[in-house]
C-alpha cells in the first residue's frame, strides 16, 4: 500500500467516524469513492480493500470544522465539491436525508414540477401510479400510458420487456434493486400476481430475481439509493444515481445523473410531506378494488351533551389517536366523513387480501374502544359504554383525490361507500357489519379463520345467534317503521355480524 492511502478502516479509526458517516460523505461527493485493490491475506480469494487519499483526513477535518460553524452537509458538500472532489455511490446504500432543506433557506421552491430528472411513483403491487416524461423516455418507454388500467403498469413488465431501462448495460442490477424493495413485502407466489403480462421465460427470469435478492441489499431508512448504467452495451457510459424514497403510499424512483450536482434533488427528498403531497396530487384517479371502513361513536350526541367541548374533543382525539397506528398496519388509507366518525379505504396489497385487512383492523378497533370505554368510565364514573359501530362493503371504484394547494383528500366514487355508510348507521351496540359482497373476496381458508353470523328472534322472543348465515336487512327491521326507512336503499344487501377475526371462536351470549 502507498504510504498517502488509508485504509476504510484506518480512515475511520483516525476521524473517528462510523461506516455510515463514511457512506454518506462518499455518497454526498465529500470523499472519492474508494479504489478497491487486494487485500494483504495469502491468495487470491483474498478480500479487497477501499483505499483513500490520505488528504481524506484533512477533507473530514474541514467538514468538521463547517459544522461546527453552523452549516449544514448539503452545504457543505456544495462547498467542497467546489474544490474538485468527485462525487461517486457504492451500489446500493442508505442516501443522505438532510435536515433543513436549501430550497426553504435559500427561496429555491422545488416542487414536482423541477424535477426534471426521470422519476415514477409505484404502488404496493409495484404499478406505475405517475411517471414523469423523463421516465417514459429514459426507463419506461413509448408503450406506458398514464391512463391505461393498473394492471397494465407493472413495473417489472417495462423492466424486463418494456422500455430502455430493459436493454441498459445494467439492466439486471436495476431489476434487482426494485426486486429487493418488493421482496420487503411481497412472498414469492405474490410475483405471480405481477406477472400477467410477462411470458413463461420472463415470469421465470422474475423468480429467479426474487429468490437471489436479499432484503438486506435495501438499507433501513426513508432514502436508499443506487449507481446504475442506462446506456446499452456498446454506447458510451450514462450513469444514474438511482434513489428510492420510501412512502406509506409507494417508493418514489428517481434517476439522476452521476456527474450532476444532486444537492437540489437531495433536498427535495428531505421535503417528505411535500414530495408525497405533490406526488399524490399527481396520481391520476383509477379504477380499482376497494373495501370501505366507515366507524361512528354511537351516541355522539348524547355523549357531547354530557360531557364539557374541550372534553368531548379530547374524547374523540384519543379514540383516533389509538387507532391511527392501527390503521398504518393495515394499510387503510383515510377519506372524508362528515362529523366526529371515520371512512377508510383499504387497497390492494401484494402480501394480504385487502378484504381480510379491513376486517382484521376492524376487529383490532373494537377491541381498543372497549379500553377506552372502560378508562373513560371509571375517569368520569358514569355508565356509558363508549362503542364504535363499523360497517364494512367491497366493490370495484374509482379511487382518487381532491385538492387544495395544502391538502389532499382520498375520496373513492361509487355506491361502496354509501353501501359501508348506511350497515355503520344499521349496527348496534359496537356491532361490525360486513356485507356478503365483502366476504366474496375471501378464499376459503381465510373465510375458515372468521367468527360470523346473524341474530334472529326465536317464537318466544328470545334473540339467537346462528352462525355462518347472511341476512337481507329488509329481514331483519320493518322497513315501513319510519324508523328503518332510511336503510331501504340496503333492503336486500346480504350481511353478516363479525365476531372474530382470528381462530373461529364461540358464538357471543344471547340476548334477551
Amino acid at each position: 500500500m502507498a504510504d498517502s492511502e488509508l485504509t476504510s478502516r484506518e480512515l475511520m479509526a483516525r476521524a473517528n467516524i462510523s461506516r455510515a458517516t463514511l457512506n454518506n460523505y462518499i455518497a454526498l461527493g465529500i470523499l472519492p469513492k474508494p479504489e478497491l485493490a487486494p487485500g494483504e491475506g495469502p491468495g487470491r480469494q483474498a478480500p479487497r480493500i477501499g483505499r483513500f487519499p490520505e488528504a481524506s483526513l484533512e477533507t473530514l477535518e474541514t467538514v468538521n470544522s463547517l459544522k461546527r460553524a453552523g452549516h449544514t452537509m448539503a452545504e457543505i458538500a456544495v462547498m467542497l465539491k467546489k474544490k474538485g472532489v468527485k462525487a461517486a455511490a457504492p451500489p446500493l446504500s442508505s442516501a443522505p436525508v438532510l435536515a433543513r432543506p436549501v430550497s426553504e433557506s435559500r427561496g429555491l421552491g422545488v416542487t414536482l414540477e423541477n424535477i426534471k430528472v426521470p422519476a415514477y411513483l409505484v404502488n404496493a403491487r409495484f404499478e406505475i401510479e405517475w411517471a414523469n416524461e423523463g421516465a417514459v423516455r429514459e426507463v419506461l418507454g413509448p408503450g406506458y400510458r398514464q391512463g391505461s388500467e393498473m394492471s397494465e403498469r407493472n413495473i417489472f413488465a417495462f423492466l424486463l420487456h418494456g422500455g430502455p431501462a430493459a436493454g441498459a448495460e445494467d439492466a439486471a442490477d436495476l431489476l434487482a434493486l426494485h426486486m429487493a424493495i418488493a421482496k420487503r413485502r411481497l412472498p414469492r407466489a405474490g410475483l405471480f400476481a405481477l406477472g400477467r403480462d410477462l411470458d413463461g421465460a420472463e415470469m421465470e427470469r422474475l423468480v429467479k430475481i426474487h429468490d437471489s435478492v436479499s432484503t438486506d441489499q435495501v438499507p433501513q431508512g426513508p432514502l436508499a439509493r443506487a449507481e446504475i448504467n442506462m446506456a446499452r452495451p456498446g454506447e458510451a457510459d450514462r450513469r444514474f444515481d438511482v434513489y428510492a424514497s420510501f412512502f406509506r403510499e409507494g417508493v418514489f424512483f428517481t434517476f439522476q445523473p452521476a456527474a450532476e450536482d444532486k444537492t437540489t434533488l437531495l433536498q427535495f427528498l428531505a421535503r417528505r410531506d411535500v414530495v408525497i403531497r405533490d406526488l399524490l396530487k399527481k396520481r391520476p384517479p383509477h379504477l380499482t378494488d376497494v373495501a370501505v371502513m366507515v366507524a361512528d361513536l354511537q351516541d355522539s350526541v348524547k355523549i357531547c351533551a354530557e360531557l364539557p367541548p374541550e372534553q368531548y374533543l379530547g374524547l374523540i382525539n384519543d379514540i383516533w389517536g389509538r387507532m391511527n397506528p392501527l390503521l398504518r398496519r393495515y394499510h387503510a388509507t383515510h377519506g372524508k366523513h362528515a362529523g366526529d366518525g371515520m371512512v377508510c379505504y383499504f387497497l390492494p396489497q401484494p402480501d394480504v387480501n385487502f378484504a381480510l385487512n379491513a376486517v382484521r383492523c376492524a376487529a383490532e378497533m373494537r377491541e381498543i374502544m372497549r379500553q377506552i370505554s372502560r378508562e373513560w368510565r371509571v375517569k368520569k364514573n358514569w355508565m356509558n359504554d363508549l362503542r364504535l359501530n363499523i360497517g364494512l362493503h367491497a366493490g370495484q371504484e374509482w379511487f382518487g383525490t381532491y385538492q387544495t394547494p395544502t391538502h389532499v383528500e382520498f375520496t373513492v366514487l361509487g355506491d361502496t361507500v354509501n353501501m359501508a355508510g348506511r350497515l355503520s348507521d344499521f349496527a348496534r351496540e359496537g356491532q361490525i357489519l360486513a356485507s356478503k359482497t365483502l366476504f366474496g373476496r375471501f378464499a376459503a381458508k381465510e373465510r375458515e379463520g372468521l367468527s360470523y353470523g346473524t341474530r334472529r328472534r326465536a317464537e318466544d322472543g328470545t334473540e339467537m345467534f346462528a352462525p355462518e348465515t347472511f341476512a337481507r336487512v329488509s329481514n331483519m327491521v320493518d322497513l315501513n317503521n319510519p324508523k328503518y326507512e332510511k336503510f331501504r336503499d340496503i333492503a336486500v344487501l346480504p350481511v353478516a355480524e363479525i365476531v372474530e377475526a382470528g381462530l373461529a371462536v364461540s358464538p357471543p351470549q344471547h340476548r334477551a
